[in-house]
């Protein structure tokens, strides 16, 4: 049988129903498999004096991790543990949810000393993302201790 290509618009500002349409077909086909996928956001915002959001960590933890997607640290205010204490909170926060572990990326020109030192492992490269760099990807288990 041979099947003619079909038409696709592609787009970058589609619908939330759109996006929940896509997200739960996903979900019931895996649900049988790994069970329903329950994302929950867990945020710590960096504040300025002002009140205004400076930085922070933004994660979730679905399926027993949790998943840094973005960890910012004004210019100002590295080098003093701030960026530690975040991930510590995170890690606490997850612990409680019952998460195994943490996961995170980073280019590499960013972060991949920091999250060595505090004991995350890469387990993934992709080359040349962004040009002239890489995408780094760690975890840290929980329950594995590393030194």
């Amino acid at each position: 049988m041979i099947v003619q290509s079909a038409r696709f618009a592609c787009s970058d500002c589609l619908s939330m129903e759109t996006f929940r349409a896509i997200y739960d077909a996903l979900d019931a086909c895996s649900r049988g498999v790994i069970g329903p996928t329950q994302p929950r956001l867990l945020v710590i915002p960096l504040y300025h004096k002002d009140g205004s959001v400076s930085g922070g960590l933004w994660g979730c933890t679905n399926f027993q991790w949790l998943h840094v997607e973005m960890l910012f640290v004004p210019q100002t205010r590295r080098a003093q543990g701030v960026g530690s204490a975040l991930m510590a909170a995170a890690e606490t926060e997850a612990r409680s949810r019952g998460c195994r572990g943490t996961y995170v990326d980073a280019f590499s020109f960013q972060a991949a000393p920091f999250y060595r030192k505090l004991g995350f492992t890469q387990f993934g490269r992709l080359d040349d993302f962004p040009p002239g760099h890489d995408r780094l990807y760690f975890c840290k288990r929980y329950d594995v201790i590393t030194e």
